[in-house]
């Protein structure tokens, strides 16, 4: 087992593409998790269960946004847990790609924990404003559930749309072996706009773990919501479009 300084060089070197990452996943994230996945290698644990220390971080701060009367130590706390976790969600994967012990079981665990997330982050926001929010009016209690939607259709939307390309993709690779037409020659890959990574910064989910560290004001804390709520409705409806128009792409002849 390398020294830690080794690890973390390794890491580096096992890093996703930055493209379509946002600048807080590049630079605070990642980086993060590559300082987890190096200590959970010397500790000898697998990526899995790596991926079970992130959910733990993660459900237990939303239990406490759901189950505790909102103040600003609370809202801090929650950040820190959900920031944490978030990290422990990329070191599982770079855990996994350094040592080579990734498969489907673990991808489908991160998948339903990432999953369980969306879900229950809102629906904590949502017990939240019942029990502790002194809401101004009931429709109040809507707006958790329309993020919610928008949460939940963009993750189920993006995987079908990275599943569908891979299948898509795989079938032309087939169809022009089986008609030994020559496979057309690779592209180099675009590079990383920062520009776009700058844009997305909104939908990332560091920058959404944010708006609970202003529990202790819960004005400020719904009107933060509800401003994110908004702008990921917005780019549920780019990324939709998108990934409609890059699928009717891939149709066969």
């Amino acid at each position: 087992m390398g020294s830690t300084g080794t690890v973390l060089r390794e890491l580096r070197g096992a890093q996703k593409s930055a493209k379509g990452v946002s600048l807080y996943s590049r630079y605070v994230n990642r980086p993060a998790g590559r300082v987890l996945a190096a200590g959970a290698y010397r500790a000898g644990l697998t990526p899995n269960q790596v991926t079970l220390v992130s959910a733990a971080f993660t459900y237990a701060a939303l239990a406490a946004v759901a189950l505790v009367e909102p103040s600003w130590t609370l809202g801090v706390a929650v950040y820190a847990a959900l920031a944490v976790g978030f990290a422990f969600d990329s070191a599982d994967g770079q855990l996994a790609r350094l040592t080579g012990r990734g498969g489907p079981d673990g991808e489908w665990l991160d998948h339903v924990v990432d999953c369980g997330k969306l879900l229950l982050v809102h629906a904590a926001v949502l017990i939240s404003f019942y029990r502790f929010g002194e809401l101004p009016s009931d429709a109040w209690l809507l707006l958790p559930l329309g993020f919610q939607l928008a949460a939940v259709v963009t993750f189920c939307a993006g995987l079908l749309r990275e599943q569908l390309g891979k299948a898509a993709a795989t079938a032309q690779a087939a169809t022009a072996q089986a008609s030994a037409v020559p496979a057309a020659p690779g592209t180099p890959p675009a590079p990383v706009s920062r520009v776009r990574a700058v844009a997305l910064l909104p939908a990332d989910y560091g920058v959404f773990c944010l708006v609970f560290l202003l529990l202790g004001a819960p004005g400020a804390f719904r009107a933060g919501y509800a401003a994110l709520a908004v702008v990921h409705t917005l780019f549920l409806a780019a990324f939709l479009t998108k990934w409609f128009r890059e699928l009717r792409a891939l149709r066969p002849g």
